[in-house]
């Protein structure tokens, strides 16, 4: 029988998005930017960034392809520059010298920057066009969406309960699991840049 998810794939969506995502690392920045905010402004900011972040998610992996395509674009290609790029945010996440989102002046802060590029970045949006090169049937459409959802639902959870989260952690918390986070994000990128390599020397040979 065959199976209904690729499990694999929802599983690797889930891990690589969460990290590069990083909602404890989102933390103090979304409360920065609604320090000002009514409990229910910072419940509608949250509700909103959320969707802004995986309307544009959705976008790429739909129809990023069509984009490499016009572009003339590989997937290894792809999946060695978003190596690099996941690479270099996993670097700020270990030393801390990622630069903070600057509000915008009469933009929704839930829009910008929270929705993009503080959630849905580009390295978010690089992996998910890579995820979705790798979709081959409908287990693996439906992996891949439960995958994404799944963090989206997490990101929500952590933005709605911000505040109570971040008295439970600690600031020290949230520097510790950021941390992790970026030295599994720095595997990844490495096993994406192998893969791209791999690829390479395959194609040529």
């Amino acid at each position: 029988m065959t199976a209904l998810v690729n499990s694999r794939l929802l599983g690797e969506s889930f891990v690589t998005l969460f990290v590069i995502m990083d909602p404890p690392g989102t933390l103090p920045v979304f409360l920065a930017l609604t320090a000002t905010a009514e409990h229910r402004e910072r419940v509608r900011a949250a509700r909103q960034a959320v969707a802004v972040a995986l309307l544009v998610i959705v976008l790429f992996a739909v129809f990023g392809q069509g984009i490499l395509g016009y572009l003339q674009v590989t997937l290894p290609a792809l999946q060695g520059a978003g190596g690099l790029l996941l690479l270099l945010i996993a670097l700020e996440l270990l030393t801390d010298r990622a630069d903070s989102p600057v509000q915008t002046e009469g933009v929704n802060i839930a829009f910008v920057p929270l929705g993009t590029p503080l959630l849905a970045g580009p390295g978010a949006i690089v992996a998910t066009m890579v995820f979705a090169g790798r979709v081959h049937s409908v287990a693996d459409v439906a992996g891949l969406a439960l995958g994404v959802l799944a963090v989206f639902v997490v990101l929500y959870l952590v933005l709605r309960f911000a505040g109570l989260i971040l008295r439970l952690l600690g600031r020290s918390g949230v520097s510790l699991v950021t941390r992790i986070s970026g030295l599994l994000l720095s595997a990844i990128a490495v096993q994406l840049i192998a893969n791209s390599v791999t690829a390479f020397v395959q194609a040529a040979s």
